[in-house]
């Protein structure tokens, strides 16, 4: 951002020497190396400064207020891409090369190929505007996150489709699925017991960085459907040139990312008893 020319108060109706006062109270006047220091100063206090675009508003309360609804929309696509992409995935395995397994890779086709920004309109001038059977903005009502839950996680549903399927294969033609059948198990046993729990282990390494992901909001879902959530913060502060409000979520994001993943690895041990840590010695 130091890079692209001009700063966050260039503005030509605003006299030189009072965008000077306010580069010098921002410390913008001083050194990148000064600014730095000074920076990371005050995030180890915890402090992640002042916005320079919206007036005497903390950068860490921007981030609580519009964390709630980008975390509301983000947790409610992500319990609906694991049931669905999970489900449609052991469904495709199950009628491995038939009818519902040539569906479920058409329409994981579809929802890789179709990106939000086509898709979220569509669906709300067609559900919203044409039919009335959704709210067109806002998260105020249950029906409400429908349209945007859609066009939030069919990227994931159909990845984790996909991902569910080829992994699901594999595993039901596996040695140790044949003596389970052998021994007489019901097929509703083998395959929830014993087949899907290692097939979900591609899917728990994905939900590390799609939770972040999609947990931090969308840029495009949030326009579209009018949603104050932290997404629309990631393109207007780069477009104020709010460096404080960058740096912010940008360190927030990158903790949501660790958070995530470390939480990735515990459900490796919860998803397979055979994984341990531990600290011994040797490989």
């Amino acid at each position: 951002m130091k890079l692209i020319p001009g700063n966050p108060f260039l503005n030509e109706k605003t006299p030189r020497a009072i965008q000077e006062r306010i580069m010098s109270f921002y410390g913008l006047d001083r050194p990148i190396w000064e600014q730095y220091f000074k920076y990371m100063g005050k995030l180890l206090s915890g402090d992640l400064g002042i916005s320079m675009k919206y007036q005497y508003r903390s950068v860490a309360t921007m981030i609580n207020e519009s964390f709630y609804l980008s975390a509301q929309l983000g947790i409610v696509s992500i319990i609906a891409s694991v049931i669905f992409g999970v489900g449609m995935g052991v469904v495709a395995a199950l009628y491995h090369r038939k009818l519902l397994d040539n569906l479920t890779i058409v329409i994981a086709v579809l929802g890789v190929s179709i990106p939000s920004f086509v898709l979220a309109p569509v669906l709300q001038y067609y559900f919203s505007a044409e039919l009335r059977w959704f709210p067109v903005t806002g998260l105020n009502s249950p029906f409400s996150y429908v349209l945007p839950t859609i066009a939030l996680s069919a990227l994931s549903v159909a990845f984790i489709a996909r991902l569910t399927r080829s992994t699901m294969v594999e595993v039901l033609n596996s040695d140790y699925i044949r003596t389970a059948r052998s021994k007489g198990l019901s097929g509703f046993v083998v395959t929830t017991r014993h087949a899907l729990r290692n097939a979900l282990l591609p899917v728990v390494t994905y939900l590390g960085p799609l939770t972040a992901n999609v947990i931090t909001g969308s840029i495009v879902i949030e326009q579209v459907f009018g949603i104050a959530g932290i997404g629309q913060h990631f393109v207007t502060s780069i477009n104020n040139r709010d460096y404080t409000l960058i740096m912010g979520l940008t360190i927030f994001y990158g903790i949501i990312l660790m958070v995530c993943r470390f939480l990735t690895d515990i459900a490796y041990a919860l998803v397979d008893p055979r994984i341990k840590l531990t600290g011994g010695k040797g490989g």
